[in-house]
């Protein structure tokens, strides 16, 4: 036992020697975060499942409502009302609609999250200097998940990662989302884009 002891003392004093790893944050602070959440802005960068990139800003107004404005094609993605449209100026067809519902973004745009709910995360990691939350529809998981990447003191957003039916991956890296901006309701509406586009 003796032995054993003066064996262990080395590896007692690193312990005490380092600072102890880094916690995740729990899922009832991410949660107070993401509530906290009303009219936002970022500029972004989004890294697609082929490999390409792509640059631009996003708006987000809880609930429901999202604004990606992309820089070198003018493309533009739009959620409200429950609908997501996306706008394609290479092509000549009428933008694309389909419930918000079936895309895992829904859950961060929802009127209240609540990542403690049964079966909403599947993942809770931390690397030491950020945490990742891997969250989806628990009603739907086929729709597929989303993968929040959070920095700690104070809690922000850095990054998600969207997984689709397929396991097609989007990342899309904020930087610097700034809460509290004034976003007017025209940013915000898919009708009003319809008919500004013919």
């Amino acid at each position: 036992m003796r032995m054993l002891r003066f064996a262990l003392a080395p590896v007692f004093a690193l312990c005490l020697a380092v600072p102890a790893f880094a916690q995740a944050i729990p899922l009832n602070e991410l949660s107070r975060y993401l509530n906290s959440i009303d009219s936002a802005k970022s500029g972004f960068t989004q890294v697609n499942a082929d490999g390409t990139t792509a640059t631009g800003t996003v708006y987000i107004k809880r609930p429901g409502r999202v604004r990606f404005e992309y820089d070198k094609d003018k493309t533009l993605v739009m959620a409200s009302a429950g609908q997501v449209a996306v706008f394609d100026p290479k092509s000549n067809q009428p933008a694309t609609q389909y419930p918000l519902s079936r895309t895992p973004l829904s859950v961060i745009l929802a009127p209240t999250v609540n990542l403690s709910q049964a079966r909403m995360v599947v993942g809770h990691t931390t690397d030491g200097k950020t945490t990742t939350v891997v969250a989806q529809d628990p009603q739907h998981p086929e729709y597929g998940t989303i993968s929040l990447v959070f920095a700690p003191n104070p809690t922000r957003l850095e990054r998600w990662i969207i997984s689709d039916d397929s396991g097609a991956k989007t990342v899309v890296m904020l930087n610097g989302l700034q809460n509290g901006v004034t976003l007017g309701p025209r940013l915000f509406s898919i009708e009003s884009e319809i008919t500004a586009r013919k």
